[in-house]
This record gives structure tokens, sequence and C-alpha cells, in this order.
């Protein structure tokens, strides 16, 4: 193959990674695929429904804060993805793929809820909730655990092994509220709802400051325990290279399984919330597909904690805002998922031009 073939066949651009930016050039491009998302979803509001986009983002924001319980609810649905999110953002940073949070998070609330349905007259309230606090988290512990020591030991795909783990919790609620609901319902209502053994209590008469306390306290220790102690160090060096921790002489096995302990107990944690301080009972639906979006969230945030707070917001907000949109415009919910789907897509997108530049390959030949 002769020169000229071999231009003739490279293509008219490529692809290189760019040099890092400013910080406000990169949130400059955020805010430009935010804007150019909105005009997307603006011609998609007026070709499929015909409705005026400003009355359906304005619908968006009513519910968010259109009412004061709306904005309580959305913020305890941001504290509650903020959670998880900070549960798998140490394993992935570890570049191990939990994919179970979902399970851990599902599990850590069965055993809040086994305490609460069969103690819950008989123990004093403070215990009960003691009880379930320490039973959620090493509940999550445990179906984090396993996972992490057969991967440390055997080296197991963590990522298979995570994600059917998070059918096995499935299974175990469903059978549990069959045992406890002998009328096959499968819906399991308020448990303790006369005496309310084993709820949160409520703090200055908000149903959910409980929850969103103890998530903002934990950003901040999760941030100072990922960027300044020794064991956030170790994880960053066994996701960059399992081969240069050894050889600086981390043990890169206790790493796995401790971090996986660390995750596991938060999505336990957030179990717990979930039943003791949001729900009050239990389904198959508890975490109400949080773990998987979690992912996103931390991936988007690049496993910082502190911008996780401003990812979380921006999904908890677009999820009420779709629910308002379904419910004010009388749309099929599909309608309005599309218009969530369209905005986080162009987030997603822009962290590509961020992170890499189109480069003309004429342009490259002419210098």
């Amino acid at each position: 193959m002769n020169e000229k073939e071999k231009k003739t066949r490279e293509p008219l651009f490529h692809i290189a990674k760019r040099p890092a930016i400013e910080w406000w050039k990169a949130w400059l491009i955020r805010g430009g695929a935010i804007i150019a998302s909105l005009i997307v979803c603006a011609f998609i509001i007026v070709i499929l429904t015909k409705q005026n986009p400003l009355e359906v983002y304005a619908a968006m924001v009513k519910g968010s804060f259109g009412t004061p319980r709306k904005f309580w609810a959305m913020l305890q649905n941001l504290a509650i993805l903020l959670c998880i999110s900070l549960a798998v953002t140490p394993a992935f940073k570890m570049k191990f793929w939990n994919l179970g949070a979902e399970g851990q998070v599902l599990f850590g609330g069965l055993c809040s809820m086994v305490l609460m349905f069969t103690v819950g007259d008989k123990i004093p309230n403070w215990m009960l909730i003691a009880s379930m606090l320490a039973a959620s988290v090493l509940g999550g512990i445990l179906w984090g655990l396993f996972p992490a020591v057969l991967k440390a030991k055997w080296g197991t795909n963590e990522s298979l092994f995570t994600l059917m783990m998070n059918y096995i919790a499935i299974q175990l609620v469903a059978f549990a509220i069959m045992v406890w609901v002998p009328s096959g319902s499968s819906v399991m209502g308020l448990v303790n709802s006369t005496t309310k053994a084993g709820w949160l209590p409520d703090l200055f008469g908000q149903k959910y400051l409980i929850n969103i306390l103890i998530v903002a306290v934990l950003t901040v220790v999760m941030f100072i325990y990922l960027k300044y102690s020794k064991h956030g160090y170790e994880i960053s060096v066994v996701g960059e290279s399992e081969n240069t921790a050894r050889y600086i002489g981390i043990n890169v096995k206790k790493v796995i399984v401790r971090t996986m302990i660390l995750s596991g107990a938060l999505c336990g944690l957030a179990g717990f919330l979930l039943v003791s301080g949001t729900n009050h009972t239990i389904s198959k639906e508890l975490a109400g597909g949080n773990g998987f979006t979690a992912i996103m969230v931390s991936w988007l945030a690049k496993f910082n904690p502190l911008i996780m707070v401003l990812t979380s917001f921006l999904i908890a907000f677009l999820q009420k805002g779709a629910g308002e949109i379904a419910t004010n415009f009388k749309l099929n919910t599909s309608i309005a998922d599309i218009l969530t789907g369209i905005i986080i897509f162009f987030i997603i997108g822009c962290e590509f031009f961020i992170n890499y530049q189109i480069k003309s390959t004429k342009s490259k030949e002419g210098k």
C-alpha cells in the first residue's frame, strides 16, 4: 500500500484527550448542555403533546417547589439517593463494580422490618430504633461482604455476583411479606401505625428532617474520608493499579473487603432510613431503583461527595418534575420519562466534550 492510499483511508476527524480545562469552562459546558436539552425537549413537547413548553417546565418546578410538602418530599428523595450514591462511591473508585446496592438496601431494610414487626411492642422505642439501625447496617454489610470475599480470594466477577444478589434480596422480601400478610395481598400496610414503635421521630415538626441531617453529615464525613484519610488514599491507588498498590505494600484483598464493608453498611443505613424514617413498611420496590440511579450520580460527580449533592438534586428534581407533568397535563408517564431521559442524556454527553476534543485530520497535516 503506497503513501497516497494510506492518506485516503484516514478519517476526516479524530478524537483526542483534552488537556485539563478551567473549572468555570467545564461548568459553562454543562450549563450549555442543560440549555440545549431544554430546547430539544421543547420541540418534543410541541410535536408530541401540543402543549406550551414553558408551562410544562413550570410544572416541573412546581413538582419540587410548589408546596412545602412537595419540597420536603423532594429533599427526602434527594437524601436517600445521595446516601446510596455515597455507598457505591468507594467501591467504584476502587473499580469494584458494585451493582448490588439495590439488594443491599433492600436486605438492610428487611432486617429493620423484622425487628419492627416482631418486637415493636416489647421493648422501649429508643432501644428498638437502635437495634433496627444496627441490624440494618449489619445486614447491608453481610450482603456486600459475601461478593467482596469471593472477589478477593478467588477473583470472581463482582458485577454479576452483586447483581444476582439483588434478586435474592427481592425474593426474601417477597417471602417475608407472604408470611406476615396471610391474606395473600402481597401488600404490607403501615407497621405499628398506632404506637409508632420503630418510627424515627419528627424533628421540628418535619417528618424527613432527621433523614436529611443524617445524610448531610454523612456526605461531609465521606468527603473527608476519601480525600484525606489513609484508607481513601489506598482506595485510589487500588483503583488506579492493583499491581502498583501491591508494590508499595498495600494489602489489596484487605482493601477490597474493607471497602465493601463500608459500602454495604451505608446501603444498610439507607434501608433503615427508608423503613424507619420514611415508609414505615417494606415492599420489593423499597429502594425504588435508586441503587442503579446512584451509579450515574456517582459517575457524574466523578466520585466527589460534595458534587454528588448537586447531581442528586438534579435527578430528584427531574423525577418529581416528571410526575407533576404526568398529573397536570394528563399525559402518559412515558412522555415525562422521555423528557427526563433527554435532559440526563445531554448532561452525560457533555462530559465527553469536557474530557475530549474532536480534531480535524487535515488541520493536523497542515501543521
